[in-house]
Protein backbone atom coordinates (compact mmCIF):
# COMPACT_ATOMS: atom_id res chain seq x y z
CA UNK A 1 0.00 0.00 0.00
CA UNK A 2 1.66 3.79 -0.82
CA UNK A 3 1.40 5.85 1.61
CA UNK A 4 0.22 9.82 0.66
CA UNK A 5 3.57 11.89 -0.52
CA UNK A 6 4.92 14.34 2.46
CA UNK A 7 3.95 17.91 1.09
CA UNK A 8 6.60 20.41 1.12
CA UNK A 9 6.45 23.06 3.46
CA UNK A 10 9.44 25.15 3.03
CA UNK A 11 9.83 27.81 4.86
CA UNK A 12 7.41 27.14 6.89
CA UNK A 13 8.55 23.68 8.36
CA UNK A 14 12.41 22.86 8.52
CA UNK A 15 13.90 19.66 10.40
CA UNK A 16 16.93 20.84 12.11
CA UNK A 17 19.76 19.36 9.23
CA UNK A 18 17.76 21.74 6.86
CA UNK A 19 18.57 24.90 8.74
CA UNK A 20 22.70 24.27 8.78
CA UNK A 21 24.78 24.91 11.59
CA UNK A 22 23.64 28.45 13.51
CA UNK A 23 20.35 30.39 12.81
CA UNK A 24 21.11 34.25 11.79
CA UNK A 25 17.67 35.66 12.12
CA UNK A 26 17.86 38.15 9.78
CA UNK A 27 18.21 35.35 6.87
CA UNK A 28 16.11 33.01 8.47
CA UNK A 29 13.42 35.37 8.69
CA UNK A 30 14.16 38.07 6.35
CA UNK A 31 13.91 40.62 8.18
CA UNK A 32 15.76 42.16 11.38
CA UNK A 33 12.23 41.77 13.62
CA UNK A 34 12.27 40.66 17.12
CA UNK A 35 12.12 36.96 17.39
CA UNK A 36 10.17 35.11 19.78
CA UNK A 37 10.57 31.50 20.48
CA UNK A 38 7.13 28.95 21.28
CA UNK A 39 9.10 26.11 22.76
CA UNK A 40 7.37 22.97 22.24
CA UNK A 41 4.66 24.63 19.93
CA UNK A 42 2.28 21.43 19.52
CA UNK A 43 -0.49 22.16 17.71
CA UNK A 44 0.68 25.83 16.99
CA UNK A 45 -2.61 27.65 18.24
CA UNK A 46 -0.53 30.23 19.85
CA UNK A 47 2.00 30.53 17.42
CA UNK A 48 -0.86 31.07 14.78
CA UNK A 49 -2.59 33.46 16.29
CA UNK A 50 0.39 35.10 17.77
CA UNK A 51 1.92 35.90 14.48
CA UNK A 52 -1.34 37.05 12.92
CA UNK A 53 -1.80 39.81 15.02
CA UNK A 54 1.67 40.93 15.65
CA UNK A 55 3.21 40.97 12.00
CA UNK A 56 6.08 43.34 13.15
CA UNK A 57 7.31 40.20 15.33
CA UNK A 58 8.85 36.87 14.00
CA UNK A 59 7.97 34.11 15.91
CA UNK A 60 9.69 30.30 15.98
CA UNK A 61 7.56 27.66 17.43
CA UNK A 62 10.26 24.27 18.18
CA UNK A 63 8.66 20.84 18.04
CA UNK A 64 9.88 17.49 18.34
CA UNK A 65 6.47 15.59 16.66
CA UNK A 66 7.07 16.47 13.78
CA UNK A 67 3.66 15.38 12.65
CA UNK A 68 2.16 18.11 15.13
CA UNK A 69 4.68 20.81 13.26
CA UNK A 70 3.39 19.65 10.14
CA UNK A 71 0.08 20.41 11.03
CA UNK A 72 1.11 23.96 11.98
CA UNK A 73 3.27 24.84 8.87
CA UNK A 74 0.44 23.87 6.60
CA UNK A 75 -1.71 26.55 8.67
CA UNK A 76 0.82 29.20 8.34
CA UNK A 77 1.37 28.10 5.04
CA UNK A 78 -2.43 28.70 3.95
CA UNK A 79 -2.03 31.98 5.04
CA UNK A 80 1.07 32.69 3.86
CA UNK A 81 2.43 33.74 6.83
CA UNK A 82 6.17 35.26 6.63
CA UNK A 83 6.64 35.83 10.28
CA UNK A 84 6.26 32.57 11.43
CA UNK A 85 8.32 29.24 11.19
CA UNK A 86 8.58 25.95 12.46
CA UNK A 87 11.80 23.60 13.25
CA UNK A 88 11.25 19.88 13.45
CA UNK A 89 13.50 18.25 16.17
CA UNK A 90 15.10 18.70 19.82
CA UNK A 91 14.57 22.26 20.61
CA UNK A 92 17.35 21.41 22.91
CA UNK A 93 19.67 21.09 20.11
CA UNK A 94 18.35 24.44 18.80
CA UNK A 95 18.37 26.67 21.85
CA UNK A 96 22.22 25.32 22.75
CA UNK A 97 24.06 25.00 19.26
CA UNK A 98 22.23 27.45 16.44
CA UNK A 99 20.60 29.83 18.36
CA UNK A 100 22.75 33.06 19.46
CA UNK A 101 23.42 33.94 22.59
CA UNK A 102 21.07 36.67 23.83
CA UNK A 103 19.27 37.18 20.43
CA UNK A 104 15.63 36.09 21.71
CA UNK A 105 13.05 38.83 22.51
CA UNK A 106 10.52 36.23 24.80
CA UNK A 107 10.93 32.67 24.97
CA UNK A 108 7.22 30.75 25.55
CA UNK A 109 6.43 27.34 27.29
CA UNK A 110 2.77 26.79 27.41
CA UNK A 111 1.38 23.58 28.89
CA UNK A 112 4.65 21.67 28.84
CA UNK A 113 3.99 17.69 28.89
CA UNK A 114 4.29 16.78 33.19
CA UNK A 115 5.16 13.06 32.12
CA UNK A 116 3.28 12.08 35.36
CA UNK A 117 5.11 8.91 36.14
CA UNK A 118 7.89 9.09 38.39
CA UNK A 119 10.30 7.35 35.98
CA UNK A 120 9.88 9.34 33.58
CA UNK A 121 10.25 12.80 35.57
CA UNK A 122 13.64 12.82 33.91
CA UNK A 123 11.64 13.86 30.78
CA UNK A 124 10.30 17.43 31.87
CA UNK A 125 11.71 19.76 29.70
CA UNK A 126 12.28 22.04 33.42
CA UNK A 127 15.27 21.58 34.51
CA UNK A 128 18.00 23.49 36.45
CA UNK A 129 19.90 23.21 32.89
CA UNK A 130 17.09 24.95 30.59
CA UNK A 131 17.08 27.84 33.29
CA UNK A 132 20.62 28.25 32.02
CA UNK A 133 19.67 27.58 28.21
CA UNK A 134 16.74 30.46 28.72
CA UNK A 135 19.07 32.97 30.29
CA UNK A 136 21.64 32.58 27.65
CA UNK A 137 19.20 33.06 24.50
CA UNK A 138 16.86 35.73 25.82
CA UNK A 139 17.98 39.09 25.40
CA UNK A 140 18.43 41.61 28.48
CA UNK A 141 15.14 42.51 29.59
CA UNK A 142 13.46 39.75 27.67
CA UNK A 143 10.37 36.97 28.77
CA UNK A 144 10.16 33.84 29.72
CA UNK A 145 6.24 33.14 29.96
CA UNK A 146 4.94 29.50 30.77
CA UNK A 147 1.27 27.92 31.87
CA UNK A 148 0.20 25.01 33.11
CA UNK A 149 -2.47 23.06 34.67
CA UNK A 150 -0.86 20.59 36.50
CA UNK A 151 0.00 22.42 39.85
CA UNK A 152 3.02 20.07 41.13
CA UNK A 153 4.87 20.96 38.38
CA UNK A 154 3.78 24.32 37.85
CA UNK A 155 5.38 24.45 41.61
CA UNK A 156 8.75 22.87 39.94
CA UNK A 157 8.63 25.79 37.27
CA UNK A 158 7.95 28.42 39.15
CA UNK A 159 10.67 26.93 41.75
CA UNK A 160 13.30 26.56 39.19
CA UNK A 161 12.97 30.09 37.56
CA UNK A 162 12.44 32.26 40.85
CA UNK A 163 15.93 30.48 41.82
CA UNK A 164 17.38 31.26 38.44
CA UNK A 165 20.17 34.91 39.14
CA UNK A 166 19.41 35.95 35.87
CA UNK A 167 16.02 36.42 35.93
CA UNK A 168 13.63 38.63 38.19
CA UNK A 169 9.90 37.60 38.47
CA UNK A 170 7.41 39.29 37.06
CA UNK A 171 3.57 39.49 37.80
CA UNK A 172 2.28 37.79 34.54
CA UNK A 173 -1.19 38.94 32.61
CA UNK A 174 -4.39 38.80 34.31
CA UNK A 175 -6.58 35.79 32.74
CA UNK A 176 -9.81 37.08 30.75
CA UNK A 177 -12.73 34.87 29.21
CA UNK A 178 -11.95 33.56 25.48
CA UNK A 179 -14.39 35.07 22.93
CA UNK A 180 -14.46 32.44 20.91
CA UNK A 181 -12.78 28.57 20.39
CA UNK A 182 -9.69 30.15 19.08
CA UNK A 183 -9.37 32.80 21.26
CA UNK A 184 -7.07 30.74 23.43
CA UNK A 185 -3.48 30.25 24.50
CA UNK A 186 -3.32 27.21 23.18
CA UNK A 187 -5.41 23.94 22.24
CA UNK A 188 -4.26 22.64 25.63
CA UNK A 189 -5.59 26.04 27.51
CA UNK A 190 -9.05 25.46 25.88
CA UNK A 191 -9.51 22.07 26.84
CA UNK A 192 -8.33 22.58 30.35
CA UNK A 193 -10.00 25.89 30.75
CA UNK A 194 -13.38 24.09 29.29
CA UNK A 195 -13.20 21.41 32.02
CA UNK A 196 -12.51 24.11 34.24
CA UNK A 197 -9.28 23.10 35.32
CA UNK A 198 -7.50 25.73 37.08
CA UNK A 199 -4.68 27.51 35.01
CA UNK A 200 -1.25 28.34 36.82
CA UNK A 201 0.70 30.95 34.92
CA UNK A 202 4.28 33.05 34.94
CA UNK A 203 6.35 35.58 33.81
CA UNK A 204 10.42 36.07 34.62
CA UNK A 205 12.33 38.88 32.92
CA UNK A 206 15.65 38.67 31.68
CA UNK A 207 18.06 40.82 33.92
CA UNK A 208 20.71 43.16 32.27
CA UNK A 209 24.24 41.98 31.50
CA UNK A 210 26.51 42.83 33.75
CA UNK A 211 29.97 43.41 33.17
Amino acid sequence: MQTAPIKPLKPWFQVIDDVGDSIVWSEFFGNDNPVELDIGCGRGLFLYTAALNNPDINYLGLEIDYREGRRTAERLKKKQMQNARVIGGDGNIVLTKMVEKHSVSAAHVYFPDPWWKKRHHKRRIFTQQFTEILSDVVQPEGYVHSWSDVVEYFDIIKSLMDGQADFETRTPPTARDPEHDMDYQTSFHRKKSKLGLPIYRGLWQRKVLTQ
